[in-house]
């Protein structure tokens, strides 16, 4: 019997995972920015645009928008070991993929049912990511790999002159996504490949069934008799490449061409008014129709960011609009968690799409807040401004990683951090037991909801018995309430309606509490294994530990 194999990707210290910590976003209205006035019904002014380490602010983020993200698009470090000025870009390859897997399993559970992701990546890490991904979606949830030309110039200082980079495609469900996927607008070439040399009413036509064809069928070499009284047949070995019945119906329908003179060998009509209203998205994606690096380079110094100094390799904003057109439609919500000079939430605005960006870099206020700033003015003159007929408007939420809820006192003991206010603690304490944050105006103990009728408390008193008695009566028959106070009184079993814990006692092993840096930065990076002594050298590779990223087989 032959048994099946399931791949996967391993590397050193796969097996390690992070406990996350799901913290509260803090609006910092003084960043937050909007157009002093409505220019359209359309505006959408509740983007965000959040300050943090990424995987602290998807983890935040996940609750709330989990199915809900209809176009995830990241562009990573590439990993190629080059030191860009904003980030350093090289991180070893094994905690590199680990760090990612951590980030694109929070990704996928945010995306929609319809929804996609979108990952740009080069040779350096691509071809690994990949194999890690299908192991995360699932091989059948793989969609295509773009093929696109970032640089139309050519370096003579190398081997190869790179003139490529990959983006990786997955859908959430292919089925749906492929039923709601966009066609590309036709570019004025491929429009222009449509003519109307006889005048015909309905307009630009191209050539469709053609002439004659290979064939050995008899049945394909009927005489046609031309409008000019000529009779044609199709020469030897050849037959028509239509159907006697679809020549017909398209001579009735006046669909036919034959020349004019009409003497032509005859050529069936498609109408660009009959094809569908764009063209399938191909995965070669050349420079002149999806933009370069240097064409964004020239737009952040001449247009978008004067004075500023760009980053090495941006996208340009003609890339991201194919890939949000493609994806999304307007009123969609986009996500960009490496947010980098802010390229996705700009070119989403334009679009009408709602959208969520992560940066961690000082270029978040350098680079990003001011061209969102001329986004929204409609002071951009470059990029798709023009294409997308843009005139300004809408704006966006600045917020920032609250900091972490558990810190250690004198003792070394984790308590309830002093930043921490009332309102804040609640808040936290909902995300971290899976409740949402909704405060009630009128019922002091409902401070969250998981349900029609289950609910949470957070107070820092301690509770008496009569006080849990009155809780307890309040919440009634038929519905719950998670207590969380600092100390109580009495046996819990007295009230069967409510659940009361301490705090923070009963939290204290859920998270890596005050970790505030998970980010690609080679200074994050733990120490090299030890290396491993000279006997274990003349083990098999089969025998022995496995490299840093193996395809590994497993029996099923």
């Amino acid at each position: 019997m032959i048994r099946k194999q399931k791949l996967e990707l391993t590397w050193v210290g796969k097996e390690n995972r992070p406990r996350l910590e799901p913290r509260i976003l803090l609006e910092d209205p003084e960043k937050s920015y909007h157009a002093r006035h409505r220019v359209s019904d359309d505006d959408i002014f509740d983007n965000r645009l959040i300050f943090g380490d990424n995987l602290l602010a998807l983890k935040a983020l996940e609750q709330e928008f989990a199915g809900k993200v209809k176009c995830v698009f990241i562009d990573p470090p590439y990993n190629t070991g080059s030191a860009f000025e904003h980030y350093d870009d090289g991180v070893e390859h094994s905690i590199w993929l680990g760090l990612m897997r951590d980030r694109l399993e929070i990704i996928w559970r945010m995306l929609a049912e319809n929804g996609s992701l979108w990952v740009t990546l080069d040779d350096n890490e691509s071809h690994y990511f990949k194999v890690m991904a299908d192991e995360i979606f699932g091989r059948r949830n793989y969609v295509t790999s773009v093929v696109w030309e970032k640089d139309k110039g050519r370096r003579s200082d190398t081997i190869f002159s790179s003139a490529h980079d990959y983006i990786l495609i997955y859908a959430k469900n292919p089925a749906i996504w492929a039923g709601s996927r966009n066609l590309l607008e036709r570019t004025a070439d491929q429009v222009s490949r449509y003519r109307n040399p006889d005048n015909d009413p309905r307009g630009p036509w191209l050539q469709g069934d053609n002439g004659t064809a290979k064939s050995s069928s008899e049945g394909s070499r009927w005489p046609i008799t031309l409008p000019s009284g000529r009779a044609v047949v199709p020469p030897p070995s050849r037959g028509w490449s239509f159907s006697r019945e679809t020549f017909e119906t398209a001579r009735r329908e006046g669909r036919v061409y034959f020349g004019a003179n009409g003497d032509g060998m005859p050529i069936i009509k498609r109408y660009l008014s009959d094809v569908q209203g764009g063209v399938v998205p191909r995965t070669w994606w050349p420079a002149d129709e999806a933009g370069h690096n240097q064409e964004a380079k020239r737009d952040h110094l001449n247009k978008l960011l004067r004075g500023i100094e760009p980053f090495p390799t941006p996208k340009p904003e003609r890339l991201l609009h194919r890939i949000l057109t493609i994806a999304t439609n307007p009123g969609d919500l986009v996500l960009d968690s490496f947010a980098g000079s802010g390229t996705t939430g700009a070119v989403a605005h334009k679009m009408g799409r709602r959208w969520i960006m992560v940066e961690l870099g000082e270029h978040c206020d350098t680079h990003i807040i001011p061209r969102l700033k001329k986004v929204i003015d409609g002071e951009d003159e470059g990029g798709v401004t023009e294409a997308a007929d843009w005139q300004g408007g809408g704006g966006f939420r600045y917020f920032k990683l609250a900091p972490t809820l558990l810190e250690k006192d004198k003792w070394s003991r984790e308590v309830i951090s002093k930043a921490y206010n009332a309102e804040m603690l609640a808040e936290a304490l909902c995300k971290i037991e899976g409740f949402t944050y909704a405060p009630s105006d009128s019922v002091y103990w409902q401070h969250g909801t998981s349900t029609e009728r289950d609910f949470i408390y957070v107070t820092t008193q301690t509770l008496s018995p009569e006080q849990l008695d009155a809780l307890s009566e309040e919440v009634g028959e038929g519905r719950t309430l998670l207590v969380l106070c600092a100390a109580f009184r009495g046996n819990t079993s007295a009230w069967p309606n409510l659940t009361v814990k301490k705090i923070p006692n009963h939290i204290r092993e859920r998270c890596e509490w005050g970790h505030d840096d998970y980010s690609l930065n080679v200074e994050n990076l733990p120490k090299a294994p030890p290396a491993p002594k000279a006997a274990d050298t003349t083990l098999s590779r089969s025998a022995s530990q496995p490299g840093l990223f193996d395809l590994a087989g497993d029996d099923q």
